[in-house]
């Protein structure tokens, strides 16, 4: 390993991981230590993670943004990489990322695609590609948003971007899915209407119709056959949903004020 790349650890945040997290820290073995923070799991995982040399640390579960800074405040080293337990770097990718971290720069963080796979098929237009990641950075210069979820990377500095795909295969069946973006959905809404935003009859009927022009028609998701197909269609009833609870919530604030004026 050449001595005038910067050191890099990788971070993890895991809940019952087990079946997926030994190839993701396969993939991340040219790193210079892997910190998995955990949030109570019960499958193993930490027992997998500490066997393949990882630091494990528990935390309760703060949201993913807090839970992911929580988790990036904790490495060893100024340059992170953050994934997540269902993903790994491809090859292409690792030679960039060293690449990356060789040449001095003033780039403070760095994006890259990532490729999912939907339904057996790794998705290649639409939504599900390429699904820009901005996952390498110096903490010294950008950190995670307090966002439960939808969390992103705030970056002080100029943002560069690498080759390679990060691998994304959560291996899950479509009702584990649908199950999890049920809870995303809340969590969004709830995060929308405690910021004071409104969702009216418009974005109600015309967002998920705007999305779905979008990502299969312009961007071609129509090319990932029915896999691309049955993903778009989810996104475009998430938007639905995710305004529709908006209203439910507004709703339930409006009748709480005026229960309490009464």
């Amino acid at each position: 390993m050449p001595a005038t790349r910067q050191p890099l650890s990788v971070v993890i945040i895991t809940l019952n991981a087990a079946s997926q997290l030994a190839e993701c820290l396969a993939s991340v073995h040219f790193a210079d230590e892997v910190v998995v923070v955990d949030s109570g799991s019960t499958d193993g995982t930490r027992e997998l993670a500490l066997a393949a040399g990882a630091r494990v640390i528990e935390q309760a579960w703060l949201g993913f943004g807090r839970q992911k800074q929580f988790a990036v405040e904790a490495a060893r080293h100024d340059w992170v990489l953050c994934l997540d337990a269902d993903e790994r770097v491809s090859e292409a990718l690792r030679g960039a990322l060293e690449n990356a971290l060789k040449s001095p720069s003033t780039v403070t963080a760095y994006r890259f695609p990532r490729r999912n796979r939907f339904l057996g098929r790794y998705l290649r237009y639409g939504e599900g590609y390429p699904d820009w990641s901005l996952r390498l950075f110096d903490r010294r210069q950008a950190r995670w948003s307090d966002d439960a979820v939808h969390e992103k990377v705030i970056a002080q500095g100029a943002v560069g971007t690498l080759s390679g795909d990060l691998l994304h295969d959560s291996a899950e069946t479509l009702a584990s899915y649908l199950n999890k973006q049920n809870r995303y959905t809340s969590l969004a809404a709830e995060m929308a209407v405690a910021a004071g935003k409104r969702a009216g009859v418009g974005r109600v009927l015309f967002s998920p119709l705007v999305r779905f022009v979008k990502f299969y028609l312009v961007r071609q998701g129509f090319r990932d056959g029915l896999p691309g197909l049955i993903h778009i269609a989810i996104g475009c009833f998430n938007s639905f949903i995710k305004y529709a609870k908006m209203r439910e919530l507004a709703l339930a604030r409006e009748t709480g004020d005026k229960d309490g004026r009464g």
